[in-house]
């Protein structure tokens, strides 16, 4: 039975939250990541953001460069398809508008306005560099979360000598997709800035191709593989230039030879006789310096990381991580960086929980917590966030405070030489546990991991239940609301403090869960 009602309950919520978008017509685009319906509008003022931020379903709301509503990992994956089936049914079914209302020319103007406004605001050109990388790893966030926990059960297997002669598939299943991750950072890479994506995949392929050994390049032989995904970025954005001048100057009938030629012979060498080495000595400091700063750096490195996190994630910044955590990936086969920047979200889920005692009386803040917490302590912090701290403002640096002591928890013990890593990016919190990897037993990795987060909680919620408020905060905070008041006896009715809109410059992903902090 219950199989049967999950769809009818993910169309009501698609059904719920289109007319308070201006209906089908007021749609420019659908998309979705791991917790948010990212949808681009036509005209920004028909959307009635009151009723849709008070909807059950609906946990937040983000406006960025498209108009992002929070719906929680797994429930977005589900209200998207229905969304964007209603979508194509209205405006099928949809009668032809025989004229126009006089003001909807100004309309659509104010909302092109808005929108371009928003969009000038977010535009500047480092966060949209970072929106770019965002978009060329993000999409290989599902297949390194996926072998990453099969990296993690086979090494399990092997240490418990168990099931050994499953242990080589699981090792071929596991490993397969990062040798060739370099391929698909190049495709996504040339997709991205507007190239053909299958000559950049051609590209990087070169750095991952075992006849590269035969190579000499500044008097040593290449490495496959060398530069990694560093240089199959550079390859396949050199790549995307050549062929965007060969476009420009090679004659059409020649273009279908010509073109895919050059563009993969002159970007190639260059990449053979230049990036592959560049970037393979970047992409080794990035391993040096990151094992470098947490055994010298320790709990200070470790509380700085750890405490920053959530700004970096409101900023936008977090994107420039990816590629470093990718890289350590490939070279140690785990990132020692994601656990401590994942201790952010510890900090917010233990902040979450004070905020919960100390409003006793604000009814539609604590029915936020709730719904929200179960996916804090999965690591999906959003919810959290933009429901409940952000709007607050004390408790969010209360919770960055939580999050610094929990990486500074971790950044510890990896100054006494136990370094905990992550497989893969992507989870954080308690669903970070299966991907745990370093340089000690499995054993070790939780106990540090999970004393990390048990900081990260408990001072988040002490740091906000006795700094987070102020003596005016708390008296207007719980003073219950004639609004909460009628909806005790009026199930109907919708308090006007839910989750709270927050405008902001930060795009997520990490993903999220790649930031550590959702």
């Amino acid at each position: 039975m219950a199989p049967a009602e999950t769809p009818d309950k993910n169309r009501a919520t698609a059904e719920a939250i289109l007319p308070l978008l201006g209906g089908a017509a007021n749609i420019a685009s659908i998309a979705h990541c791991m917790t948010r319906l990212r949808l681009g509008l036509h005209d920004r003022s028909l959307v009635q953001d009151e009723p849709l931020k008070a909807l059950p379903a609906v946990l937040g709301v983000v406006e960025d460069e498209t108009y992002q509503i929070v719906l929680g990992p797994g429930t977005v994956a589900r209200v998207t398809p229905e969304f964007e089936r209603l979508v194509e049914a209205e405006r099928t079914t949809a009668p032809a508008t025989p004229e126009a209302a006089p003001t909807a020319a100004e309309l659509a103007e104010r909302g092109a306005a808005i929108k371009a406004a928003r969009k000038a605001r977010n535009a500047t050109p480092f966060k949209l560099f970072l929106r770019r990388i965002a978009n060329i790893f993000v999409p290989l966030i599902p297949a390194l979360i996926g072998c990453g926990i099969i990296a993690g059960l086979n090494g399990l297997l092997t240490n418990l000598h168990w099931l050994p002669s499953l242990v080589p598939a699981l090792a071929a299943l596991a490993s397969g997709f990062m040798s060739l991750i370099a391929v698909f950072v190049g495709y996504n890479t040339a997709k991205e800035f507007g190239g053909t994506p299958i000559l950049g995949g051609a590209v990087a392929a070169i750095i991952v191709f075992p006849g590269v050994a035969n190579v000499d390049a500044f008097g040593q032989k290449l490495s496959p593989g060398q530069g990694g995904v560093l240089g199959a970025l550079g390859a396949a954005v050199l790549a995307v230039y050549v062929e965007k001048w060969c476009r420009r100057w090679v004659p059409e009938a020649l273009d279908v030879l010509v073109t895919p030629t050059l563009t993969v012979i002159v970007s190639g060498l260059v990449t053979l006789y230049g990036l592959m080495y560049i970037a393979g000595e970047v992409s080794t400091a990035i391993g040096d310096f990151a094992n470098w700063l947490l055994a010298n750096g320790g709990a200070g490195a470790g509380f700085v990381l750890g405490g920053l996190f959530l700004p970096l994630v409101m900023l936008g910044l977090h994107q420039a991580l990816i590629p470093i955590h990718t890289t350590l990936i490939e070279q140690q086969g785990y990132t020692v960086l994601l656990p401590i920047l994942a201790m952010a979200g510890a900090g917010q889920v233990g902040a979450a929980a004070a905020v919960y005692f100390r409003l006793p009386r604000n009814g539609s803040i604590r029915r936020t917590i709730r719904s929200a917490l179960p996916a804090g302590f999965l690591g999906v912090g959003e919810p959290l966030i933009y429901g409940v701290s952000l709007p607050l403002g004390r408790p969010f640096i209360t919770a960055c405070i939580g999050g610094a002591f929990g990486g500074g928890f971790v950044g510890l013990f990896n100054q006494l030489g136990a370094g905990v890593g992550s497989t893969a990016i992507g989870p954080s919190g308690w669903a970070l546990f299966p991907l745990l990897d370093g340089n000690k037993g499995l054993g070790e990795m939780v106990v540090v991991y999970g004393g990390g987060l048990l900081a990260g909680y408990a001072v988040g919620f002490v740091a906000t239940y006795y700094f987070g408020f102020t003596k005016t905060m708390l008296t207007e905070l719980n003073a219950p609301a004639e609004a909460e008041a009628a909806s005790t006896t009026e199930p109907s009715s919708v308090p006007e403090s839910g989750p709270v809109q927050v405008r902001t410059g930060a795009d997520d992903a990490l993903e999220p869960v790649a930031e550590g902090s959702r």
